[in-house]
């Protein structure tokens, strides 16, 4: 079984900062690449940053140079960290994991509910 629990969301004013933490458990074979989504609502989920198990990463163009994530592999937790937080980064956010061979995220948190509002 694979597990994957996010953690730290909350409600903060535009400009703060929050961290997002999400705890895995399970074959370490599940987490060749672990991902933050988000939805919002009226939206589709989109991907918001990924990290590979190499420490390769990617982030969506609207959270460049605000948001950076990390993983420690030991631990099997991966962090995201949100700085500058704008309204439209409102949304439930969701850890994701794509085993290795696969070219999706199949493995998915239960979301934690992110609220930027003044």
């Amino acid at each position: 079984q694979v597990h994957l629990v996010e953690s730290g969301g909350g409600l903060v004013q535009p400009g703060g900062s929050l961290r997002l933490s999400c705890a895995a458990s399970g074959s370490t074979f599940s987490f060749y690449v672990m991902g933050w989504h988000r939805q919002a609502p009226g939206k589709q989920r989109e991907l918001v940053a990924f990290i590979a198990e190499t420490g390769f990463t990617n982030y969506a163009d609207s959270v460049k140079g605000r948001f950076t994530v990390s993983r420690d592999n030991a631990k099997n937790t991966v962090l995201l960290q949100m700085n500058n937080l704008k309204p439209e980064d409102t949304a439930v956010y969701y850890c994701g994991s794509r085993p290795l061979g696969t070219s999706e995220f199949v493995y998915w948190g239960q979301g934690t509910q992110v609220t930027v509002s003044s």
